[in-house]
């Protein structure tokens, strides 16, 4: 049986690695972000596509279950909310962690906005709409 111990330093080495890696193929500069938002280049939506065959693959080889139904109250609104804030920050929740560790300080003001945004997304659930804890994310 795994420990919490060793799930955890599985995440962090994981994490670390998607990190590095991140950094070091420019998914974490604003401009390469920009020309992806534009059309100008197709090289993330290539990467894209790419990890979602991998990821089928390997669902489909490790058999994991499928849940069908109806999809979550909050998914439209919430890809809506998070392709906006991305374009606008250059960044989906772990791409500003990429910058500040290379050096991009504005990527300060990104984070605060993703923090914000959960916080403001949790109040808002809990007093308006109920639905379940998972749908404001982190």
């Amino acid at each position: 049986m795994r420990t919490r111990g060793a799930i955890l330093l599985a995440n962090i080495i994981t994490g670390l690695v998607l990190g590095f890696t991140v950094a070091n193929i420019g998914y974490g500069d604003y401009a390469e972000l920009n020309r992806m938002f534009t059309f100008q280049s197709m090289r993330m939506f290539y990467s894209f596509a790419g990890a979602v065959v991998i990821i089928v693959c390997a669902f489909a080889v490790l058999r994991v279950p499928r849940t069908p139904g109806r999809i979550h109250a909050g998914v439209v609104p919430g890809a809506v909310l998070f392709g906006t804030g991305w374009a606008i920050s250059g960044g989906c929740p772990a791409i500003p962690i990429t910058q500040v560790a290379g050096g991009y300080l504005p990527a300060l003001v990104t984070i605060a906005g993703i923090t914000v945004g959960i916080r403001l997304c949790r109040w808002t659930n809990a007093r308006y709409f109920h639905l379940d804890r998972g749908s404001c994310g982190l």
